[in-house]
């Protein structure tokens, strides 16, 4: 295991900087023994295990000069709730691996690691664990660990007839990052831009993972096919087709956008359809289900905005993006 970046030569070594960031790290019962050993343990959980990983890398899904590096620490921890709660899981460990480049502070890799434990203690998920290595930029990787009851929601369950809905609003996320990358021009009223610019940073920069809501529809009979927002609505809900073997039809005016994303937009819906990092979910359930209620079942907004029907195709009515294709782990963004 290679040294630690000259910027930690104030810690004698990897180990006591391991001790040190996982210090303040709070367990629960159902873990056995926690960081410092080669493995940790965790009771086993009933039902079904869900096993995710992720990684957020520097340069690539964010910039340190962008926010804060706790908001950074709790957004990298989101990511893999969101893929837990997408499956309608609850989360119950993980571990997390730092790649630290040169130049990073100690003090950078604390508040990383303060905002790891508090989302972590807010979704009650323990962190068990990890490890520490160089690497040429600052990257943060996740293994989570989380249970289901019955059956998991899957991609590979939707049926012709259902009806898709989404949580929450679309886009802001990806509007967020480009105002942060100063891709966005300010337009209209100053002060309204202000405001609107604001809150949708603050969609990019502090996610929130729909655990509950997802929860709530995995109790379902039967449960909807589902999956989370992280590359864009029309490519994420492209998986669930491709592994359901169905089509779709949308209506893109039922697509949700926030006002603050209609404040920058108007009524351009490029972004909600195709911009990645929202965590929303996409779900596909039986017909008969109406949006208030499931508002009410879920705690967060609801909108019904298609149909899955035979065949292969995806019937985008009411609007023509040019270009549907979602966010690319592999393609560099516009």
């Amino acid at each position: 295991m290679s040294k630690l970046p000259d910027a930690s030569r104030k810690l004698s070594g990897e180990f006591e900087l391991i001790a040190r960031l996982s210090a303040g790290i709070r367990l629960s019962r159902r873990t056995i023994l926690g960081p410092g050993d080669d493995c940790a343990i965790v009771s086993r959980p009933r039902g079904q295990t869900l096993f995710t990983i992720d990684s957020m890398v520097e340069n690539v899904h964010f910039d340190l000069r962008w926010g804060s590096a706790q908001a950074l620490g709790a957004r990298a921890l989101t990511v893999n709730l969101s893929d837990i709660a997408a499956m309608g899981g609850r989360p119950t460990a993980c571990v997390v691996n730092l790649a630290v480049r040169e130049g990073i502070a100690t003090r950078t890799l604390e508040r990383i690691y303060a905002g790891l434990r508090d989302a972590a203690r807010e979704a009650s998920t323990d962190i068990v664990g990890g490890n520490i290595t160089r690497a040429r930029e600052l990257s943060i990787t996740i293994a989570m660990l989380g249970e289901v009851g019955r059956a998991a929601m899957r991609r590979d369950t939707a049926r012709p007839g259902d009806e898709i809905f989404v949580t929450g609003t679309l886009g802001d996320a990806a509007l967020g990052w480009r105002i942060l990358a100063r891709k966005l021009k300010p337009r209209g009223n100053a002060k309204k831009d202000r405001a609107a610019r604001k809150y949708l940073v603050g969609r990019f920069l502090r996610p929130q993972a729909r655990l509950y809501p997802g929860q709530r529809l995995a109790a379902l009979r039967p449960a909807p096919a589902a999956i989370d927002v992280s590359d864009g609505f029309m490519q994420d809900l492209g998986h669930i087709l491709e592994r359901s073997g169905v089509g779709a039809e949308i209506d893109a005016s039922r697509i949700p956008v926030s006002p603050a994303y209609r404040a920058l937009m108007g009524d351009n819906l490029v972004h909600a359809l195709t911009g990645g990092e929202d965590y929303e979910l996409i779900f596909c359930a039986r017909p008969g289900l109406r949006e208030s209620e499931l508002s009410r079942r879920l705690r967060v907004g609801v909108r019904r905005i298609g149909t899955i029907v035979r065949g292969r195709r995806v019937n985008l009515i009411g609007d023509s993006a040019p270009n549907i294709a979602g966010w690319d782990q592999l393609r560099s963004r516009g």
